[in-house]
């Protein structure tokens, strides 16, 4: 019998699993930042999905699964809101979703990181992204941020590939208002 109770406490932190969310669209956001000619600019994405399980406490039940819909970029400049989707930049003719999906999580000191995979322009590398959780009633905020290089992801090369003319680094963010399904 005394085994038995060493085997199921042992057992218990296995079992356990993180909680699954559904985002509130209407008061989430998905964007980046970037510059322009040395002028900053800030961008969203209108389309996108985001599996979230995620468990503070035990973050290796933890998992983000998000895919982009890149046609629907707004950035409140016209020329750079029809340019985007094109050729030049995303190319969502042949590559219409970006995608990512975490490999892990870690902490580092009070900082949770969550690393992942993003494919993007049919390029596929390894990204981190800085992640806030705050449970809420019901529910949770998430927050993250993290930075990409666009170059690496064969995303404005060419003509547009001076970062002094375009930002080489993009900040990522998001701020997803979350219900435990």
């Amino acid at each position: 019998m005394k085994r038995l109770a060493i085997l199921l406490a042992l057992a218990l932190p296995l079992a356990a699993a993180a909680t699954d969310y559904t985002v509130q669209p209407a008061s989430s956001t998905l964007g980046f930042s970037n510059t322009f000619q040395g002028e900053s600019f800030d961008g969203k994405f209108g389309r996108w999905t985001a599996a979230i399980s995620y468990d503070a406490a035990n973050l290796a039940s933890s998992k983000f699964d998000v895919e982009v819909d890149l046609a629907s970029v707004k950035t409140g400049d016209g020329d750079r809101d029809s340019a985007l989707p094109g050729s030049d930049f995303f190319d969502v003719a042949k590559f219409p979703k970006a995608h990512f999906v975490t490999t892990g999580f870690r902490q580092v000191g009070a900082k949770v990181i969550a690393d992942g995979t993003l494919t993007l322009h049919g390029i596929s590398k390894p990204v981190s992204l800085d992640v806030t959780f705050t449970p809420q009633a019901g529910g949770a905020t998430l927050d993250v941020a993290g930075t990409v290089k666009r170059l690496d992801f064969g995303v404005g090369t060419g003509d547009y590939a001076d970062t002094s003319v375009i930002g080489g680094d993009v900040k990522v963010t998001a701020h997803l208002q979350l219900a435990a399904k």
